[in-house]
């Protein structure tokens, strides 16, 4: 079974907890075994979100994921970046993994969406999906739909 890693970082932007479970969720439906590394704020929020764990199964803070990692121990890399320090861990990790990986790059102000996706592109090979987006998941669920949509190709 193939294993995907989904980096959260801070949850102030309201998107990120649906768009993980629902990730998480659209990745096991092709066949990933999912682990989500997060904030303890974020992991709070999961956790509250799917009770039950039935979507989210497998998590992990990111400072523990981050001191265990080795390199491709998962098949993808899938991070959420909607600020700074999202975009350095994100990086962080792809250089450690040296996986395939894609950033989930939102943000309802354009220039720091800008930012955001020039910070992942100078510092990584990853694939970049991203969309203007804050409180609104729909922008971004369509794009990571057609993402994953390709890993099944």
């Amino acid at each position: 079974m193939k294993k995907a890693l989904i980096l959260l970082g801070c949850p102030e932007a309201p998107s990120q907890t649906p768009l993980a479970v629902y990730t998480t969720y659209k990745l096991k439906e092709i066949g990933y075994e999912v682990t989500v590394a997060s904030t303890p704020s974020a992991m709070k929020l999961l956790e509250v979100s799917d009770p039950e764990g039935f979507y989210v199964t497998n998590k992990v803070d990111i400072e523990s994921c981050l001191e265990n990692l080795e390199e491709k121990e998962y098949d993808l890399l899938f991070g959420f970046v909607h600020k700074d320090a999202a975009a350095a861990y994100f990086v962080t990790f792809y250089h450690i993994l040296n996986t395939k990986s894609v950033a989930l790059v939102f943000e309802k102000d354009i220039d720091l969406l800008e930012k955001f996706i020039k910070d992942v592109q100078d510092s990584t090979d990853s694939e970049i999906v991203s969309a203007r987006a804050y409180h609104n998941p729909t922008p971004l669920r369509v794009k990571v739909d057609r993402y994953i949509k390709s890993l099944e190709d």
